[in-house]
């Protein structure tokens, strides 16, 4: 039987949401409410009930971005029959896409034992909020912002995507937050930053979603939840998406900074208190 109720599903949708693609972690705010829940968060089926719901947030991301998608798509498919093609941008951008995510989901499969086992610790998780946001901080004071989306280059979206494991292997660090800062150590803008972190989590989260489906089924979790939870995080992704990029046209990370700070350290007060277990 499952382990998660329709209700929590609801609240992990939204808990997804919200946080999938601000750079606060959304591994860690699942795990942190899974917890206050009494959800056991080493069980395969959670485990995999968390990913599942991913598909959600980057259904949000597809149909956000969906006339960015369809250009990128079409020169790309334009560019494998027809060499003049080849030289623009969008067709290069597609293969860079593919690339970055080779890394990722090579370590992702060598390290999941690791990942689903005793990196999965709300200690880890406490300590990779702060450290994650001591990087974030850096990586905007370091950034000149003086590069536009236009401006990427292949070597850009390799070292960006490779900055995916990061969060992958430290769950609380956050894939968005580690992609966009460092997109801004390699001098881009915010908005660029963050629509790259946007295109490189599409093929990484929805290959995961996919992935753990399977395990989601075979261990027992209910259609239901799994429905409510990823509709919920649907829902709820999509006006993220639509306030983040609103937000960080104007602002630093500074705010997400503090916030991460802030709850790293309620998270260890309450391990330390056994008011949750790690």
């Amino acid at each position: 039987m499952s382990a998660i109720s329709i209700t929590q599903a609801a609240v992990l949708g939204v808990v997804e949401g919200v946080t999938e693609f601000l750079p606060v972690s959304s591994t860690g705010h699942l795990k942190i409410t899974e917890g206050l829940m009494n959800i056991p968060v080493d069980d395969k089926a959670v485990v995999a009930f968390t990913a599942v719901i991913q598909v959600g947030a980057i259904a949000a991301v597809l149909l956000y971005f969906f006339k960015d998608i369809v250009r990128i798509v079409s020169a790309w498919v334009r560019g494998i029959t027809n060499r003049e093609e080849r030289y623009h941008h969008d067709y290069k951008f597609a293969w860079w896409v593919i690339y970055a995510t080779i890394p990722i989901v090579i370590v992702g499969l060598a390290a999941k034992p690791l990942i689903d086992g005793p990196l999965a610790s709300l200690w880890v998780v406490g300590a990779s909020l702060i450290v994650g946001s001591g990087f974030m901080w850096a990586a905007d004071q370091m950034g000149r912002h003086k590069r536009g989306e236009d401006d990427v280059t292949l070597k850009d979206s390799m070292i960006v995507g490779c900055s995916q494991i990061l969060a992958l292997l430290f769950p609380g660090f956050s894939r968005s937050g580690a992609t966009m800062s460092t997109a801004l150590i390699r001098d881009l803008d915010r908005l660029a930053a963050t629509r790259l972190s946007f295109f490189l989590g599409i093929p990484a989260l929805t290959g995961a979603g996919l992935y753990e489906l399977k395990d989601a089924v075979g261990a027992g979790v209910d259609t239901t939840p799994l429905i409510v939870g990823t509709a919920v995080s649907f829902v709820v992704a999509y006006a993220s998406i639509a306030w983040l990029l609103k937000f960080i046209a104007k602002h630093s990370f500074n705010a997400f900074v503090i916030y991460r700070i802030i709850i790293g350290l309620v998270l260890f007060g309450l391990l330390g208190t056994n008011v949750l277990t790690a």
